[in-house]
């Protein structure tokens, strides 16, 4: 049965009038942003499929990794204390940067985060609110794909004094927060830019003493009874954790990280060969304006 549009309600016809949109958000985090002045346009998302050969020292050589020196990445030589030369012995291990993991990486969340954009810039929206950032394995054959998705908003007033400047029409700015978090960010007085993430690879070539610590190991001849600190496996962590720090700090441009979340993952590819893993993400934000309180919430759901 069809009602008149005139008997219906204003709120059923004003809704009609508009047309449809999708949303990821909570419906906290909805209606914490109508109240911001920011109404979502749609579900957008961007994706990239990726393959990158697999390096090993087998295939490599050791050594072989000044490779990665000439690229100006980290490496780091460690060498046999004792001079024992025996074809099973690791008289010399070595710690490098695998910069080709790290650009493969970059171009695979570039491409997914440029088509996620592109479908916001095509529904007319200012900013992208509650990006999900997702990274998974396809399969055993290193490819890996980027998912990247978030509600498209438009800023209904952009006067508003809890309301951050709009961005260029050709750059909608992006964050990873929604609702009432992102509304503390503009209390504060601070305006989202763009989400910020990045990530680091070292490859971990045992020597002889990092081997035997790692299999649980005294090594007497090497002064290292009862506890003894993994020196390799902790500069080689290090690293990869100063390397991720320093690539987002350069690409902030002097504004500031908010929610910075670091993770670091290991895995053994082969015996006495380590891979280690770091990626940090957060949100690029800029002050736009003083510290000014927000009002006192408004109940956005009645139940009576």
């Amino acid at each position: 049965m069809s009602v008149p549009p005139d008997e219906m309600p204003e709120a059923a016809q004003r809704r009609l009038q508009q047309g449809s949109f999708s949303s990821g958000l909570s419906v906290a985090d909805f209606g914490a942003c109508l109240d911001m002045g920011l109404e979502p346009v749609g579900l957008v998302q961007g994706f990239c499929a990726m393959h990158w050969g697999a390096y090993s020292m087998g295939v490599l050589g050791r050594g072989v990794p000044p490779f990665a020196a000439a690229q100006g990445g980290y490496v780091q030589n460690y060498q046999c204390p004792h001079n024992m030369m025996t074809a099973e012995h690791r008289s010399w291990g070595q710690n490098y940067q695998q910069g080709w993991i790290e650009d493969a990486w970059r171009t695979g969340f570039n491409n997914a985060y440029s088509r996620r954009r592109q479908e916001a810039q095509s529904l007319g929206a200012d900013g992208v609110v509650g990006v999900v950032d997702a990274q998974n394995p396809l399969s055993d054959t290193g490819v890996v794909e980027f998912h990247l998705r978030g509600t498209a908003v438009t800023l209904r007033d952009a006067s508003a004094s809890s309301t951050p400047p709009n961005a260029a029409p050709s750059s909608p700015w992006s964050t990873f927060l929604a609702g009432q978090r992102l509304a503390k960010v503009f209390e504060a007085g601070y305006a989202p830019v763009t989400i910020v993430t990045s990530v680091a690879s070292v490859r971990m070539w045992s020597y002889c003493i990092t081997e035997f610590l790692l299999d649980g190991n005294n090594v007497p001849w090497a002064n290292t009874t009862g506890s003894s600190e993994i020196h390799q496996v902790v500069d080689a962590q290090n690293q990869v954790r100063d390397l991720v720090r320093s690539r987002v700090r350069s690409s902030l441009h002097g504004d500031a990280l908010l929610g910075a979340h670091l993770e670091v993952s290991a895995r053994e590819v082969a015996k006495g060969d380590f891979e280690f893993q770091s990626r940090l993400s957060g949100n690029r934000v800029r002050r736009f304006k003083e510290f000014e309180p927000l009002g006192v919430p408004r109940a956005t759901v009645r139940l009576s």
